[in-house]
């Protein structure tokens, strides 16, 4: 942090301590700087954040969270800086997510057909065993074969 960001009482961070914050890996956060998500400043070889890296970081891993994409998560996060503006990035939000509640639905709805699936033919499953483990019923007196 330069000395006038200190005298302004700039809040910055390192990214281990972005990464502790968030439950992330270092790691997690260099890709989504390679992606192009986040631009911290660099001082010599040491990334420092800014408030505007750490809310872009949250809108990344939250967007992860609910199964976006990096491209649906660029979208949203780069309109953030830009016009529209926030107005426009709740509406892409808005948007994306219906989808994504249908997407969930028909993924909820097919899961619990499936799991319908697996119960009945785990049923018949355990009843076919349970006929061929019986004891067959002996009629009249077992003999042994002669040798």
């Amino acid at each position: 942090m330069s000395e006038s960001e200190r005298a302004r009482g700039v809040r910055t961070w390192t990214i281990g301590e972005l990464a502790g914050e968030f439950e992330v890996t270092p790691r997690t956060i260099r890709f989504y700087e390679d992606q192009g998500l986040l631009a911290p400043q660099r001082i010599g070889t040491q990334r420092v954040f800014h408030e505007r890296d750490r809310v872009r970081l949250a809108l990344v891993l939250r967007g992860r969270r609910i199964g976006f994409s990096i491209e649906e998560i660029r979208r949203i996060v780069d309109m953030y800086d830009a016009e529209p503006g926030e107005a426009g990035q709740l509406r892409y939000l808005l948007d994306q997510i219906a989808v994504r509640r249908a997407q969930l639905t028909q993924r909820a709805a097919d899961i619990a057909a499936t799991l319908a699936e697996l119960d009945e033919v785990e049923r018949r499953a355990r009843e076919d065993l349970a006929g061929l483990t019986r004891p067959t019923p002996r009629r009249g007196r077992a003999t042994r074969p002669q040798p």
